[in-house]
């Protein structure tokens, strides 16, 4: 543990419930946990959510998970970003305590520090960690891994495990699934429970989809969000100096695979792909390319055409996810795993599908803060539940612990789900929800913030690059366009909502102070 580490701990961080049993004085066999979590997954992309998008790219396997078990509408992430949300995941800490407060360079997750899968390991069972993993170190506290190195890529992947980097062929997504299900297939005849992290590329960034998956939404047009042209007004210097643009900031050579010279383009690290990939590949974008050079589109018209672009092959790499769950659930069923095993569906954030006239996620606003939770355990969750309690990706560590009837450490921040996921929600659970963003500068220019979440409120403080403060009301404003920061009708809340967010920012030992000290960011 290094001295930033060490430090923290002695401040005295615990705040976890802990102890929760499922049926008290009872001993039954730890369950196995599938802890799915794919990358940039917007929950408006979930068809147990509901809505248009999600009827026209149903999920019907993600959604098998919340008709046998619980929908959660309100998990908010601590810091929405890759591998600081992994991280937290790991930890049960937020990113200034963790040490992973960002996607840059020179930022590399400790890996000799508490985490859940050590302490899972300790209670007895066996832990792997699959596909994606994007922080930096090499994984520890498992049994067995095999990760993709950094972002690894959509086709022909290479993968790194503890023998060294290896390549393989084919689809990263049905690739990852096949590795899970021939581990499953080992771990299942052990006399140990299995805790298995799979972790999808997919669908982060650029958006390929797979070669069962090519051209499925080519005659799909997906409805356009309201505020796909917004114009920022009424809000802060942050939102209009963003680079996170569909008009603007997704490039079409890259992002849409028009490229004129075909795949492969530039940021795909070289990767070519099979005669038949590519064949495949041709035959459903090439028209698309020649199209689009002849139409010639400008303006409003070409934003409305990369949008569509985007979210058809968006959507068509969820739709490999949705076959993924759907193998590891029939896998469940048909060895007799599915009664004792819990299993989780989520993503590292949430993620703009044209909102705001963006994608990609880092805002502490609706659509990046909240991610999409899912969560099937039979015989202890009743199907088809639904919650609305402010949970976080901050609890699932403890959770996973609470799980396996071991002893959560005092210094984990969050909570465990199990009281919640039984229906016995206690009654000092959450009212509010802490967030903290670094990367700034970088990726999409989205600046340094802090803020507090309520059930109706949302305070935000841009303070590092810029001292502004936004303020909205989600009941009358649930799409976040009107900063009323300076309204005085809301003098009152405003001034409660400042006290609230300094009791929080106590609370999980993020003081200016602390920040300062540790993190080398001018204030």
């Amino acid at each position: 543990m290094d001295l930033k580490l060490r430090f923290l701990t002695m401040l005295g961080m615990g705040t976890s419930l802990t102890g929760c049993t499922w049926f008290a004085g009872q001993k039954s066999d730890p369950p196995n946990i599938i802890f799915i979590m794919s990358d940039d997954h917007a929950f408006q992309a979930i068809s147990a959510y509901g809505g248009e998008l999600a009827r026209l790219a149903p999920t019907p396997n993600i959604d098998r998970i919340a008709d046998g078990g619980i929908r959660f509408d309100r998990c908010l992430v601590t810091n929405s970003i890759c591998g600081p949300s992994r991280a937290t995941i790991l930890t049960g800490k937020y990113s200034h305590l963790n040490g992973f407060t960002d996607n840059k360079p020179e930022t590399k997750f400790d890996s000799s520090q508490q985490t859940f899968p050590k302490i899972l390991q300790e209670t007895g069972y066996q832990t792997a960690v699959i596909g994606k993993w994007h922080l930096k170190s090499l994984p520890t506290g498992f049994d067995f891994w095999d990760v993709l190195p950094d972002q690894g890529n959509y086709y022909n992947p290479d993968f790194l495990s503890p023998e060294g980097q290896h390549n393989e062929t084919g689809y990263v997504t049905e690739i990852i699934t096949k590795k899970c299900l021939d581990w499953l297939s080992k771990a299942k005849d052990s006399d140990k429970p299995f805790m298995l992290m799979m972790h999808h590329k997919a669908p982060h960034r650029e958006w390929e989809p797979g070669p069962n998956e090519l051209g499925m939404y080519e005659n799909v047009t997906f409805p356009e969000p309201a505020s796909l042209f917004d114009d920022y007004s009424n809000r802060g210097r942050a939102e209009h100096e963003q680079d996170m643009t569909i008009s603007k900031t997704m490039i079409p050579e890259k992002d849409l695979k028009l490229s004129k010279e075909g795949y492969p383009w530039i940021g795909n690290h070289g990767k070519t792909l099979t005669p038949d990939q590519s064949r495949a590949w041709d035959s459903i974008y090439n028209p698309i390319i020649q199209k689009f050079y002849e139409d010639s589109l400008t303006g409003e018209a070409l934003t409305r055409y990369k949008f569509q672009r985007y979210l058809r092959d968006y959507l068509a790499c969820i739709a490999a996810v949705d076959k993924s769950v759907g193998e590891v659930l029939d896998f469940l069923k048909k060895n007799g795993l599915d009664k004792n095993t819990m299993v989780i569906y989520t993503s590292d954030q949430g993620f703009y599908l044209g909102e705001h006239g963006w994608f990609d996620k880092r805002w502490m606003f609706e659509e990046s803060l909240r991610t999409p939770l899912l969560v099937m355990w039979p015989e202890k969750i009743d199907p088809g539940s639904r919650n609305n309690n402010m949970v976080s990706n901050l609890d699932f560590a403890e959770t996973f612990i609470d799980v396996a009837s071991a002893k959560i450490p005092d210094d984990m921040q969050g909570h465990s789900l199990l009281p919640v996921l039984k229906g016995k929600t206690p009654k000092k659970w959450r009212s509010e929800h802490y967030y903290h963003y670094y990367e700034y500068p970088g990726w999409h220019m989205v600046k340094r913030h802090y803020g507090i979440t309520t059930d109706r409120y949302k305070l935000i403080h841009f303070y590092y690059d810029i001292d502004e403060w936004e303020l909205f009301d989600l009941e009358n404003d649930p799409h976040e366009m009107n900063n009323v920061y300076n309204d005085t009708a809301y003098g009152e809340i405003k001034l409660n909502l400042h006290g609230e967010l300094e009791k929080l920012r106590t609370k999980y030992h993020d003081s200016d102070s602390l920040l300062q000290k540790y993190l080398p960011i001018a204030m």
